[in-house]
């Protein structure tokens, strides 16, 4: 059975270039227009297709473009539903869909971009923790310096760690009064004693230590209260007669290499011993606390001399 209104012609006999060629031209093929098809005249009857879209469902068919020119547009106004489109519930058979509009806020309906208020309230969130951290790491830092600062002795509220030593600095500086002595409060051995017949001594009552002119002669002094280890110039008031004298001086037990001096200062007569009393001074090394200073004759020394006074001075001069 035949298929109905093919018409004179059918789809494959038709060429849509047939009015390019000069046989086209001469079957009577125009080139394609607005009213038809293009190719050789003549009414189709078979149907056509149709691009896809372009058939509307209840709306007056546009005109078609003509070959070679864009269509025309028709203005759309924005939020207005567009003419040649046809949702699918138009359609037969289709069924009805309710879309119900997403609300981002007022505004007439419009939609808005991004939530901007979250995004700077968690900017500011990471802003305030990194902060917050810094604080309590500058925190732990000024602690673990204060107690470093603790360790290493150093004073806090401002006070001068040098103070204590200062302090202590003065109190040595400050003049000691060293211990003095006289003829009476010796220790005599090896045939000294104390007499008085010579004018000039200054002990108390003008008493010295005589009988020294003797190897085996020795007068020993303790001495208590020396403030610390150190040189001392052991000072002595002697008197001899218009002649030089020497003598061997013990520390605490160590004989010393230089002999206690004894000259003729004074310049005193041979034999005059009221003129002969003069000072003399040695350098000794003393201890913390007490020590014991011996004076002896020993064989070698010019032992003929009388003892008044022995006292201390600090330090290496005479």
């Amino acid at each position: 059975m035949a298929p109905a209104d093919n018409g004179a012609s059918t789809p494959e006999d038709d060429d849509p270039f047939g009015y390019l060629y000069a046989d086209g031209q001469a079957a009577g093929a125009t080139p394609p227009s607005g009213g038809g098809g293009y190719g050789y005249p003549g009414p189709r009857s078979y149907h056509q297709v149709r691009p896809v879209g372009e058939r509307q469902y209840g709306q007056q068919p546009q005109p078609t473009a003509a070959y070679g020119q864009a269509p025309q547009q028709q203005p759309q106004t924005y939020g207005q539903p567009n003419a040649h489109y046809s949702a699918p519930e138009t359609l037969p058979g289709g069924a009805p869909t309710t879309v119900t509009p997403t609300q981002h806020g007022g505004g007439g309906g419009r939609g808005r971009g991004p939530n901007t208020k979250g995004l700077l309230i968690g900017a500011l969130a990471v802003v305030a923790a990194v902060v917050i951290g810094i604080g309590v790491a500058v925190l732990g830092g000024d602690s673990n310096d204060d107690a470093k600062g603790d360790a290493g002795g150093q004073p806090s509220g401002g006070s001068q760690s040098v103070q204590p030593s200062q302090t202590a600095s003065k109190s040595a500086d400050k003049p000691v009064d060293l211990p003095k002595t006289d003829a009476k409060a010796l220790k005599l051995e090896g045939g000294t004693a104390t007499a008085s017949d010579v004018q000039g001594a200054k002990a108390d009552g003008g008493t010295y230590v005589a009988g020294f002119n003797q190897v085996g002669a020795k007068l020993t002094w303790t001495v208590n209260g020396i403030p610390k280890d150190g040189a001392y110039s052991l000072r002595v008031n002697y008197g001899v007669p218009g002649k030089h004298a020497d003598a061997t001086i013990t520390v605490n037990g160590k004989v010393q290499t230089r002999p206690l001096n004894m000259d003729n200062f004074s310049g005193a007569k041979e034999g005059d011993w009221e003129k002969g009393w003069t000072t003399t001074w040695s350098v000794v090394q003393l201890s913390k606390g007490t020590n014991a200073i011996a004076i002896s004759c020993e064989q070698g020394n010019q032992c003929d001399a009388n003892f008044d006074q022995m006292w201390l001075v600090k330090g290496t001069k005479g």
